[in-house]
């Protein structure tokens, strides 16, 4: 009944169309620590080596009373660990805009008459039609 009120009364049409911008700006701080620990293993091996000569026997048979051994040959395998603790320590700023941009627009039907009630209310139409 409403729409026949609608139709028979004089209808005027206005379109309103409104833009709505909105800038949201967020800013995130993020501090991460990472802690890393590496274990290197290292193997030294000091090998020292000594070595006479004949003639060298000779002297020391000559000097001392004594025997030499000419040869010493000395090996040592030394194993070291080593532990390195590395903290790394990251800010992340992250910076995100968004824009809306919205766009809403009202059909409104306005009948004249001697009462106005608004009878039905759609998504996005108003129907003003005279009521009882």
């Amino acid at each position: 009944m409403c729409r026949h009120a609608c139709m028979r009364a004089r209808a005027h049409t206005h379109t309103h169309t409104h833009t709505h911008t909105h800038t949201h700006t967020q800013t995130h701080t993020q501090t991460h620590t990472h802690t890393h620990t590496h274990t290197h293993t290292h193997t030294h091996t000091l090998t020292d080596t000594h070595t006479h000569t004949r003639a060298c026997m000779q002297v020391h048979a000559r000097t001392h009373t004594h025997t030499h051994t000419c040869v010493h040959a000395r090996a040592r395998a030394h194993t070291h660990t080593h532990t390195h603790t590395h903290t790394h320590t990251h800010t992340h700023t992250h910076t995100h805009t968004h824009t809306h941009t919205h766009t809403h627009t009202h059909n409104h039907i306005i009948a004249h008459g001697p009462k106005q009630n608004c009878i039905n209310l759609y998504h996005h139409f108003f129907f003003l039609a005279s009521g009882n």
